[in-house]
C-alpha cells in the first residue's frame, strides 16, 4: 500500500474563479463531486465545502463566499457526475444550492454489484489503486476559516482519485453485463425525493417505537409529526427538542395536563411550560381521537402491517435473496431490503422488486416462489453448500 503525496487543489472562494472553473469543466465528459457539511446542531445541512475533480485540477469551493447558482450550468450540463456515497450528497445540494446533477453514478452503489456491500471510499481505494488516502478528522468543524492544508487535502482526496478508481469499477461492471443494472440503480437514487421526510412518517425513526400498540402508536406518531415541525421551524435536530425515550414515554401515559405529562421519562419543565406545552399537550389529545376514531390507516411500522400468513413467505424470500445475492456477487442490501420484500408480499402499488432489474433478477422467482410454482430447496455441490430454486411439478 502506498499514500500517494501528489494531491493538488485549487481553492475558489470568489465567484469570477467559480465562472471560470464552471466554463471549464463544462467541456468535460466527467466530473467527480463531494461535499462536507454539518448538522448536528441544525435541522437543515450547512454546506462547507464543496470539491470537483475534472481531468484537469482538482477545486475546493468555498460556499460562505461564492454564489453557488454560478455553479448550477454544470449540474445541468451532459458531464456525467461522479460521486460516492452520494445520498447525503444529493441531499445537501438540493436544501443548499436547489439542484443536483442532471446525470449522475455512485461508485459505492456501483460497488455493490460486484459483491462489495455500501463499501467506503477508503476500503474501494485500498483493494483497486492500493492507495491509502490521508487520515481526517471525523470531528473537524468544516465551516471554520481558515482551514488547515491538512484539512484541504484530506478534503480534496474525497475526489482525487475518482476518476481513476471509478473506470475500473464501470469496466468491471460492463464485463460482467451489468452496467445498465447499476446505471438504473443510480438515476433511482438520484430521481428519489430529496430534503426532509414527510413529518407524519417521522415516528418511524423514534428508537423502540414498534413496542407501541394500540392507542399509544397514534400518540407517538402525532407527537413525533409535531416534533418534526417544531424542528424544523427552529432548524434544531429533532432530539434537542423532544428526546426519543420522552416520545415513547408520553405516547404510553397520553397525560392531559403538564403535570401527568411531567412523570413521563425524559420530561422536564421547559417542555411542558408555554406555548410549547400546550401544544404538545394538543398533539397527545390528537392522537387520542384519532386511535378513538378507528381509523383503518392504523400507523404502523415497516414490515409489522404484513398479513400474518404471509410473514413465514418473507422469511423464506429473504432467505433466497440473500443466497441469490452470494451466489451472484452481489450486495443483498441492493436486490431487496426487508421493506422491499413486503411490498413486493403484500402487493403494495409501485413495489421496487416489481419492476426494473430488480424484478429481473429475482423479483419474478420470488412470485413464482409464493405462488408455488417454485420451490427452495438445500443442495450439496462442488462449488459448495447453498439453496437452490426449483420448479414444482404440479400434482
Amino acid at each position: 500500500m502506498t499514500i500517494r503525496p501528489d494531491i493538488t487543489y485549487d481553492w475558489i472562494d470568489s465567484d469570477n474563479d467559480l465562472i471560470e472553473f464552471t466554463e471549464e469543466a463544462l467541456g468535460e465528459s466527467h466530473f467527480y463531486l463531494d461535499t462536507e457539511f454539518h448538522r448536528e446542531k441544525t435541522y437543515f445541512p450547512q454546506l462547507a465545502l464543496v470539491q470537483i475533480a475534472t481531468s484537469k485540477r482538482t477545486v475546493i469551493i468555498d460556499p460562505l463566499m461564492v454564489n453557488m447558482k454560478l455553479l448550477r450550468p454544470l449540474f445541468d450540463g451532459p458531464g456525467m457526475c461522479v460521486l460516492h456515497a452520494a445520498q447525503q450528497d444529493l441531499d445537501v445540494m438540493a436544501q443548499s444550492c436547489g439542484y443536483i446533477p442532471s446525470r449522475m453514478l455512485d461508485t459505492q452503489l456501483c460497488a455493490g454489484f460486484l459483491g462489495y456491500s455500501q463499501p467506503s471510499l477508503a476500503s474501494l481505494l485500498q483493494s483497486y489503486l492500493k492507495v491509502i488516502v490521508p487520515k481526517g478528522d471525523r470531528l473537524t468543524d468544516w465551516l471554520r476559516r481558515p482551514l488547515t492544508k491538512d484539512q484541504l487535502i484530506y478534503a480534496a482526496s474525497d475526489v482525487a482519485y475518482l476518476a481513476e478508481l471509478s473506470s475500473i469499477i464501470f469496466a468491471d461492471l460492463e464485463e460482467r453485463g451489468r452496467m445498465q443494472w447499476a446505471t438504473d440503480a443510480c438515476e433511482e437514487l438520484r430521481t428519489r425525493p430529496t430534503g426532509p421526510n414527510p413529518p407524519e412518517d417521522a415516528w418511524l425513526r423514534v428508537k423502540d417505537v414498534r413496542t407501541l400498540k394500540g392507542r399509544a402508536r397514534w400518540v407517538a406518531q402525532a407527537i413525533a409529526e409535531w416534533r418534526e415541525n417544531r424542528a424544523m421551524d427552529l432548524d434544531l435536530p429533532p432530539r434537542h427538542v423532544l428526546s426519543d425515550i420522552a416520545i415513547l414515554g408520553i405516547a404510553q401515559k397520553a397525560p392531559r395536563t403538564a403535570e401527568d405529562m411531567l412523570q413521563s421519562r425524559g420530561v422536564d419543565h421547559r417542555h411542558v411550560s408555554g406555548q410549547q406545552g400546550r401544544a404538545l399537550l394538543e398533539a397527545v389529545q390528537l392522537g387520542v381521537e384519532r386511535s378513538a376514531e378507528g381509523d383503518l390507516s392504523f400507523p404502523s411500522h415497516d414490515g409489522d402491517d404484513l398479513d400474518k400468513s404471509m410473514r413465514p413467505a418473507a422469511t423464506l424470500v429473504s432467505a433466497w435473496v440473500t443466497e441469490l445475492a452470494r451466489q451472484s456477487n452481489l450486495d443483498a442490501g441492493l436486490l431487496g431490503t426487508r421493506k422491499d420484500i413486503n411490498d413486493l408480499l403484500s402487493g403494495a402499488p409501485g413495489a421496487r422488486m416489481s419492476e426494473g432489474w430488480r424484478a429481473d433478477i429475482v423479483g419474478r422467482d420470488i412470485e413464482d416462489l409464493v405462488a408455488g410454482r417454485k420451490a427452495l430447496t438445500f443442495t450439496k455441490e462442488n462449488s459448495g453448500n447453498g439453496l437452490k430454486l426449483v420448479d414444482v411439478t404440479p400434482v
